[in-house]
């Protein structure tokens, strides 16, 4: 590990002008390269004192033995000598996004003398038009099939086409229609060139040409009677508007523009892209990246721009890009942009509308890519092996933690005080295991007296079951009930991980040491920079950013966090929706909903006379004085207020909705764990 200070260029020989730097190691491997309207100010922020740096930066400090730097005129030239570089040197800390598949694309070879229709994969060449990419090859083929009955543009390989044209005989697309053989001379290589240029016009949403152009023909046909033409139209055009349903419009105004949206988290992002073109999405992508290095979504967005058109020119480059947050500064890149696009091009964040509903929905797709590139890398064996096997050499335990339990605490300012308890076995959810506690030593906010509350409850009962079953001397047997189900809190974990940091771990370890316990481990870890707290320890344990025991602590921890905001939610919901009616004994929810279903509101039920209450099916006279009772004892609810305009509503909580069910309010309540 070397010292900055040991390679620290000296005072004034960093130059104040925009240019590129490259951070080497001791082999000479450029492991970091970055771009900077000054290079004096941005280098300088490197040779800080390394307790004020991001742990990511100074683990790339610390590994660097050398800086170097290119003076360049512009900070357009910086952005483009920067993206040359990171392509050249693939820097070991630099963020690399990776494609999460190879996508395919449509693609029509207009280099050749009589172009073909293909899925290509891959580099692009050039002469080529691509439209895409699909996220299927299959979803490729379907829209070319029902293209080719009115573009009958030839799709056949470079040996079956010379083969065709060696025995004068056309494939079986020739023979049905989909093919305008040029292999045997049927077309000219113009009129074939202009089939294919009408499949890319189409293909590039000018589509409403070809459709009045058809209906046109169609109508003359049928007007001169040649109505097996005219039959031929028809099924043309019902083809066409099927190849474009598969392509709803989502911008009405026929905009030409690429979304990008980014997901991420501490250590990972996602990026997705839609590719929009005459207001339709014609193809979608998607990357997935390490964040190596301290980085915000601006800076993710631009990195993205250079993955996305560093190679790209002309109308591949959209006139309009729109991202969920700028770089800083915007103008060199939106420059750079203009420039491979021949012409301006507007990168903006949109802010209403069609466009800003598109965003939402690019949004979700990378959310979800993320959650399920997740997914992917916790579900591999080897990958939670080599984890469990990291967080016990990081926390010097003597074997992995093969069953993880995590415990956070959620409030709302103070009320509604819940937490969570998460088990992970063998590094993946057991969320049959979940429970879910109410803090009830206490009211008020205090976080680590209610991790202290949680663990003892927990533990207590843990001891308990183990009283119970005298040390379990029966075996794993005594560890379940009679129907086969493991018994509650019966298992003990190897580890437990609390959301926070040293108070919350010194409130667990306190808890665990009031009840005896001392073979059972304890960490905390700190959400603001991924620190692992251990008890009685004034400094953390940072395990490396590349580290799969980091990975799955921190999804541990955002599981915890999930599941006890969750309840939290359910329990507020649950506060806001109570009723008088629930304090009646017996009354169950099938005749609460008669009763509001027969009087329309709580204002109409209360005034309502007990003759009237036994009037709804299944209410005698004996439960509707009770329910007179409650009613009248309950103080009446506070007048609902609508609060777009201020205006006091007249029925009460519990009003019918227009389908005649009571409207409800709040969160739904989730089922799995159990609440103790």
């Amino acid at each position: 590990m070397a010292d900055p200070s040991s390679y620290r260029p000296k005072p004034g020989q960093i130059p104040d002008s925009p240019g590129v730097y490259r951070f080497r190691d001791e082999h000479r491997r450029v492991i970091y390269v970055g771009k900077a309207k000054s290079l004096r100010q941005r280098l300088a922020n490197y040779f800080q004192d390394l307790a004020g740096l991001h742990p990511r930066t100074r683990t790339m400090v610390t590994t660097a033995a050398s800086v170097e730097w290119t003076v360049v005129a512009t900070e357009v030239e910086a952005l483009q000598l920067e993206y040359s570089w990171i392509k050249e040197y693939d820097p070991r800390f630099n963020v690399k996004y990776r494609d999460d598949k190879s996508y395919p694309y449509l693609a029509v070879t207009m280099n050749e003398e009589f172009p073909r229709v293909q899925v290509m994969r891959g580099h692009k060449k050039k002469g080529v038009r691509y439209f895409g990419p699909y996220a299927h090859a299959w979803a490729i083929r379907d829209t070319v099939d029902l293209l080719l009955r009115v573009f009958p543009v030839r799709t056949c390989s470079a040996g079956v086409f010379k083969n065709a044209a060696r025995t004068g005989r056309p494939c079986l697309l020739g023979y049905i229609g989909k093919c305008s053989a040029p292999c045997v001379g049927r077309v000219s290589a113009d009129e074939h060139r202009e089939l294919a240029d009408e499949f890319c016009d189409f293909m590039a949403g000018r589509t409403g040409t070809y459709l009045r152009r058809l209906e046109k023909q169609m109508t003359a046909a049928a007007e001169e009677m040649e109505y097996e033409r005219a039959a031929r139209l028809r099924d043309d055009i019902e083809a066409l508007k099927k190849a474009m349903e598969k392509n709803a419009v989502v911008l009405a105004d026929a905009t030409d523009a690429d979304l990008i949206a980014v997901a991420e988290d501490e250590l990972e992002a996602a990026v997705q892209i839609f590719h929009v073109r005459g207001g339709r999405v014609r193809g979608q992508r998607g990357w997935v990246t390490d964040k190596v290095e301290e980085i915000t979504t601006g800076a993710l967005v631009e990195h993205a721009l250079q993955q996305l058109y560093g190679e790209e020119k002309g109308d591949a480059v959209p006139k309009e890009v729109l991202v969920p947050a700028l770089p800083d500064p915007v103008e060199p890149v939106q420059e750079w942009l203009t420039g491979r696009r021949g012409s301006n091009v507007s990168l903006r964040i949109p802010q209403r509308g069609d466009k800003k509903a598109l965003m939402e929905t690019v949004q979700r797709n990378a959310q979800q890519a993320l959650v399920l590139h997740k997914t992917k890398r916790a579900s591999d064996l080897t990958t939670r092996s080599r984890a469990l096997e990291e967080i016990a050499e990081a926390l010097d335990l003597d074997s992995a933690p093969l069953r993880i339990e995590c415990y956070d605490i959620s409030h709302l300012q103070g009320d509604d005080v819940v937490a969570s308890m998460v088990v992970f076995e063998d590094g993946l959810q057991r969320k049959g295991e979940y429970r879910r506690f109410q803090i009830k030593g206490f009211a008020g906010q205090d976080d680590v007296r209610s991790m202290h509350e949680v663990i003892t409850r927990r533990f207590r009962r843990y001891l308990a079951e183990k009283e119970k079953t005298g040390e379990w001397s029966d075996g794993q047997n005594a560890l379940t009930e009679e129907d086969g189900r493991p018994k509650r809190f019966a298992y003990p974990p190897q580890l437990v991980v609390v959301d926070g940091g040293q108070p919350q771990v010194a409130a667990a370890k306190k808890a665990l040491d009031e009840l005896g316990i001392d073979d059972i481990a304890v960490c905390g870890l700190a959400k603001r920079l991924e620190e692992v707290w251990l008890p009685d320890e004034d400094d953390p344990v940072v395990l490396p950013r590349t580290s799969e025991g980091l990975y799955l602590l921190q999804r541990v921890r955002d599981e915890a966090h999930r599941f006890a905001i969750t309840y939290q939610r359910t329990k507020r919901a649950k506060r806001f929706r109570s009723s008088p009616l629930d304090d009646v004994p017996g009354l169950g929810d099938t005749r609460k909903q008669a009763l509001l279903k027969h009087f329309g509101s709580l204002k109409k039920l209360r005034s309502a006379t007990i003759d009237q209450i036994c009037e709804v099916p299944g209410i005698g006279r004996k439960t509707a004085e009770t329910i007179a009772v409650a009613l009248a004892q309950a103080a009446p609810a506070t007048p609902a207020v609508n609060t777009a305009t201020g205006e006091i509503m007249e029925e009460e909580p519990g009003t019918m909705g227009s389908s005649g069910e009571p409207v409800r309010m709040g969160a739904p309540d989730e089922r799995r764990g159990q609440e103790t």
